[in-house]
């Protein structure tokens, strides 16, 4: 059986590349260590987004572990026109995959990203992995096992949120496991 944990990072100043975490977020960070306690890790994956980095890097120190930057698990960019009516598009990116703004990344492309990097995953031999990312690309993730997982999961999550996912040959159950205490 293989087990991955999807990590959307902890809050963050912003959504540029850059935007490091808040200090809550640097809490939050902290608190992965504990909640991970008694889960086994093999590897870390991390979106190369400074907040999904600084998400993780805690819990790969404090595991010994590398933390390996990759590019298919970046944020799916929504365009690079900043539009009031934001989740309006968002949600219309949801109903047509093939829907591409200005400046973005349409969910198709998106999920061609998420879907390359899980087949490499399911196909290794690594069996349990963490993959620290962003909501929008969490989302498509989840996707990936379940194509009801959508908009709406979206906006449930928290930052930062942890779902696990079981694969047993065709067998897949995910479920939300974070709960800030």
């Amino acid at each position: 059986m293989k087990t991955f944990y999807i990590v959307r990072h902890a809050k963050a100043e912003g959504q540029p590349f850059s935007a490091k975490l808040t200090e809550k977020g640097s809490e939050q960070a902290l608190k992965l260590i504990d909640f991970f306690k008694g889960k086994e890790i093999n590897r870390i994956y991390s979106s190369p987004f400074v907040r999904a980095i600084e998400t993780i890097r805690p819990l790969a120190q404090s595991r010994n572990l590398d933390i390996i930057e990759e590019s298919r698990l970046g944020e799916r960019v929504l365009s690079s026109i900043l539009f009031n009516d934001w989740q309006d598009k968002l949600k219309q990116s949801f109903t047509d995959f093939d829907l591409v703004f200005e400046g973005g990344e349409s969910h198709s492309s998106g999920m061609k990203r998420a879907s390359s990097l899980l087949d490499e995953l399911i196909a290794s031999n690594e069996n349990h992995i963490v993959l620290v990312s962003h909501g929008n690309l969490s989302t498509l993730l989840l996707r990936y096992f379940d194509e009801d997982a959508g908009f709406e999961h979206l906006m449930k999550m928290s930052n930062p949120d942890v779902f696990e996912i079981k694969v047993n040959g065709e067998d897949t159950v995910w479920t939300r496991i974070w709960n800030e205490k």
